[in-house]
This record gives structure tokens, sequence and C-alpha cells, in this order.
């Protein structure tokens, strides 16, 4: 079915005009020349009736006319419109003319002036007016002040209308300034946690393949060696032991992965696993890492903690032991502690003691481990301190705020050679 437009009312038709700017206002050339039409048409009409003056004769009809084509380019410019018809209007009536005749065209031009420019414009041109009409009444008309006093109630309504028409417009344009700022804000708004999330999921990411890819690399090169350093006598159970290992950490990682990824289905996974591990899943960590070959001394001292603030210091553990891992080997000793700091946080320490012999030998580029690690503890409002350890291997400190609403700003980060 073809839909029909409905055309607006009347009512709305009026309220949209007021509502637009004189110079924004569609068709405004077409339908000035209406205006000026009707006015003409007004006029016509009130001279030949001559109520309030003798009929115009030839000059006056003259005078009378030519105000009227002016009011197509009141919009354009108001002020010369404005001095051009009061001066045919002035003459209008100092030849003692009928005085109501050109009344429409001289109020359009008068509540344009007040529309279109400033309080103090139009309180200039007020005044100008009602001197310009006292002048011209007691030239002719030394008695009629009662006229006067009419003539002086219209011209200051066309001025105060249109200054009110003006406020309203304002008014109306703040309005729609705010709306469309606001929007703009919600937009921008939205767009910002759009690069937040996008940035939380990449951390994850990263930490969780880093530290499974680390270990599944230990692993292998363990049952590598078992079955190089020599062949007559392999030692089965050891290379079953680590390809256990390895089947085990693609089964973690696969599983922290969905975990991970189900984030971006919450509307269709309601139900998801809920999020990603804690202070509770420590242990395994030490546990994962333990099988890689490192000797990891765990002590958890706080086992209460907000589900972000135990979620970063479970992604810091992970990167540290990690990084241990891939830069000092194996056989790297790391200690992992977790304490209260100040009843308002706690205090988490990954130390290693780096290697007993020569480092191994860490091909490709540097990642991004540790901005991960200061972003996130950024994230909660904690600080960050990673730097080598005099006696030799590297050290991580974060201190985080168990509410959230604490937040500092310092942050400091070193770089592992």
């Amino acid at each position: 079915m073809q839909e029909t437009t409905m055309r607006p009312q009347l009512g709305e038709r009026i309220i949209t005009a007021i509502n637009t700017p004189p110079q924004d206002a569609p068709h405004a050339r077409r339908n000035d020349a209406l205006l000026a039409l009707a006015c003409a048409v007004s006029a016509v009409l009130l001279g030949l009736k001559g109520q309030d003056g003798p009929r115009p004769d030839a000059l006056g009809w003259v005078l009378l006319l030519a105000v009227h084509p002016l009011l197509v380019w009141r919009r354009e410019h108001p002020m010369r419109v404005l001095v051009v018809a009061l001066a045919l209007i002035a003459t209008y009536h100092a030849l003692d003319n009928d005085h109501s005749a050109p009344a429409a065209a001289t109020m359009v031009v008068l509540y344009t002036i007040a529309a279109t420019g400033t309080v103090r414009r139009t309180l200039i041109v007020g005044g100008c007016v009602l001197g310009m009409t006292l002048t011209v009444n007691v030239l002719t008309n030394p008695e009629g002040v009662g006229e006067l006093l009419r003539i002086s109630g219209w011209v200051l309504a066309a001025l105060f209308c249109g200054i009110d028409v003006r406020f309203y417009r304002a008014y109306v344009a703040s309005i729609v300034e705010r709306a469309e700022r606001a929007e703009r804000t919600r937009e921008e708004e939205a767009a910002r946690r759009v690069a937040e999330e996008r940035l939380r999921i990449a951390r994850d990411l990263h930490d969780l393949l880093a530290h499974s890819i680390t270990l599944i690399g230990v692993q292998t090169s363990v049952a590598s060696h078992v079955l190089t350093v020599d062949p007559e006598r392999l030692d089965r159970a050891a290379i079953s032991r680590a390809l256990d290992d390895i089947s085990e950490t693609c089964r973690t990682a696969r599983g922290e992965l969905r975990s991970t990824l189900e984030v971006l289905r919450e509307a269709e996974l309601p139900d998801g696993r809920g999020p990603l591990p804690g202070l509770t899943a420590l242990p395994d960590l030490a546990d994962s890492a333990r099988t890689a070959g490192a000797q990891v001394t765990l002590d958890v001292r706080v086992t209460d903690a907000p589900a972000a603030v135990g979620a970063a210091v479970y992604r810091l553990v992970q990167e540290a032991l990690t990084n241990a891992v891939r830069h000092a080997g194996p056989g790297v000793k790391v200690t992992v502690n977790v304490v209260p700091e100040g009843g308002w946080g706690l205090r988490l320490s990954v130390e290693d003691e780096g290697p007993e012999g020569p480092p191994p030998v860490v091909t490709g580029s540097p990642g991004y481990g540790l901005v991960g690690m200061r972003e996130r503890v950024r994230s909660v409002g904690g600080t960050l301190d990673a730097a080598p350890r005099e006696a030799g291997g590297f050290a991580v400190t974060a201190v985080l705020p168990l509410n959230p609403s604490v937040v500092t700003d310092t942050t400091t980060e070193g770089a592992r050679p």
C-alpha cells in the first residue's frame, strides 16, 4: 500500500514559521511577496474608504503603493527598508492623507527590525519612530492626543512582539543545540566504551595467549630435549608427562579464551560462564607455571576482592610468570605474594631471581606485556612498579585498592633488559 503523507496543520505551520529564523525560512522571498501584496490590498481598501482622513490624492497613492514592494527585501536589508519606508510613509502622512492605510506595512517593517536585530537597535528605532510620529501629528493634527496614543501603542506593540519572537527563537535554538550536544556526547561516550572494551579484550587475549604459548614452548622443548639427549635410552614417562602438560595447558587456554570471547556475545548468550578467574585461581596459575619448570612460591593472604581487582591480580601474575619463564628459563625461582596494604587495598609482588646460567635467547620483537600491565592497573586505580632487581632478576610490584573509587595517578614502569 502506498503511504500518504499528511500535511501539517495550520497551527503547526505557524509554530514552525515562528521558530525558524527569518534568514533561514524556506521560500522567504515568495512569502514576503505574498505578504507585500496582502498589505497593499489592505492599504488600497483602507485608502478608498477614507475612514481616518481624506482619500489619498495622486501623489499619496504613489507614496502609499511604493512602500509595499520594499517588504520583499525586508529580511536581507531590514534597516534600508526601514529608512526608505519611513521616508515614504512620513511624507504620505505629512500630506494629510488617510492615516490608517499604511498601518499594515509600517507594522511589518517595525516587527522585522525587532525580530532580526538587537534590543538596543530596536529601542533606538522605536524612539526615532515615535519621535517622527509625534512631529507629524503635531504638524497635521495638534489636538489629536488620543490619536497619538493609539499610534504609539501600535508601534510599541509591533516592536515588543518582534523582541518576544526573537527571544523565543533564541530559546528554541539553545534547546536544539543542547539536545544535539547531548546526542554527540552520548555517541562519543558509546564510542569510548567500545574502545575501552576492545582494549580490555585485547589485553586479556594477549595475557592468555602469551602465557599459554610460552608454557607450551617450554614443555615442547623439554620433550625435544628428552628425545635428542639419549635416543637409545628413551624416557617414555618423561615424554608422556610433557605431552600431558601440553594438553592440559591447551585445554586451560581454550576455556579461558572461550570465556573471554563470550563477552562479545552477551546479548545472544545471557547465561554466560561468568567472570574471568580471580584470586582463587592463582594456585592453578602457579601449578601451570610449575609444569613449565618454574619454581613458584605462592603466598596469598587476601581472599576477598572486587571482581575487577581480582581479575587484574590474576592477569598481572600471569604476565609476570610468563615473562619470568621466557626471559630466565624454565628453572627460574619465582616468589608471588598477595598481602593486605594499609586496610584499604592489597599489594602484589612477583619477583624472580633470574637465570642461573646464561639467559635463553628471546626471539621476536618486544610485546605489549608491560604496557598491558600498566593499563590494567590504571583501570582499577592502582600503581605499578616493574623494574630489574639489584640482586638480579626482575620484580613487579602493584598496589591495588579494594575500593575502586580510591584512584591514584602515579604509575611507574621499568623495562626488562
